[in-house]
């Protein structure tokens, strides 16, 4: 059920929310991690790969992809080719950003999928899959009949909502897992750095929360009048 509040101003507020988003964790791998390479002695350079990726893809392409049917003023078929093509961008980089944390701990010689963030991370990434090859198939091609497709859109949608909020909970709970990680190795726990790690799923989860909320609103139908002017 959709709630009577117009979204598209909202929409703004994601948008920054979502770039406010990518320059912390930018700030953090890159100031505080020392930056990022694919190939380096200094292999914790890969391992930072991981949440740029994971941040920019699934996070706030994802989102974006999300509300476009809320932000965007075309006509429906064009925003269904933008919210199908961003999705796929985030996909490909939650993918891309996955196999890097994957390629890391095979360098570093740590076992894999240990931790519940793992585990809801590896769900959420196939899922999205999932979710993204049923919508290709049905809504765009070859096209499911008008009847399949009204009936599988709300649970696209309600699908949708819940992967997302997976990804964002495995998100979220990867900063949490690498700052422990870091503070036990000496990172001051009310130190900027760990205000950045902190702030930044803050912030993601605002971004999240407005997302659904902006996902789930449309506009009021305007009221009905029984009368007509003299």
């Amino acid at each position: 059920m959709e709630v009577g509040v117009n979204p598209f101003p909202l929409t703004f507020a994601v948008h920054f929310l979502g770039i406010a988003s990518i320059a912390m964790v930018f700030v953090w791998t890159i100031h505080y991690l020392g930056g990022l390479a694919w190939n380096s002695s200094d292999k914790s350079l890969l391992f930072n790969v991981h949440p740029v990726f994971m941040q920019i893809g699934l996070i706030v392409i994802g989102g974006e992809a999300i509300i476009s049917y809320k932000s965007l003023p075309l006509e429906k078929e064009v925003k269904k080719v933008i919210h199908l093509v961003l999705h796929a961008i985030a996909l490909i980089l939650g993918i891309v950003g996955t196999y890097a944390i994957f390629l890391y701990h095979d360098e570093k010689d740590i076992v894999n999928l240990y931790s519940f963030h793992s585990w809801i991370g590896i769900a959420a990434i196939v899922l999205y899959g999932v979710q993204w090859i049923y919508g290709f198939v049905i809504f765009m091609y070859p096209g499911g009949d008008p009847c399949l497709r009204s009936v599988s859109m709300p649970w696209h949608i309600v699908f949708g909502l819940m992967v997302y909020v997976m990804v964002v909970a495995a998100a979220v709970l990867g900063y949490l897992e690498k700052l422990t990680f870091l503070e036990n190795k000496g990172l001051a726990k009310f130190g900027s750095q760990a205000y950045l790690v902190n702030f930044t799923s803050v912030v993601t989860v605002l971004f999240a929360v407005l997302v659904v909320f902006c996902a789930v609103t449309s506009p009021p139908a305007p009221a009905y009048e029984d009368y007509a002017p003299i």
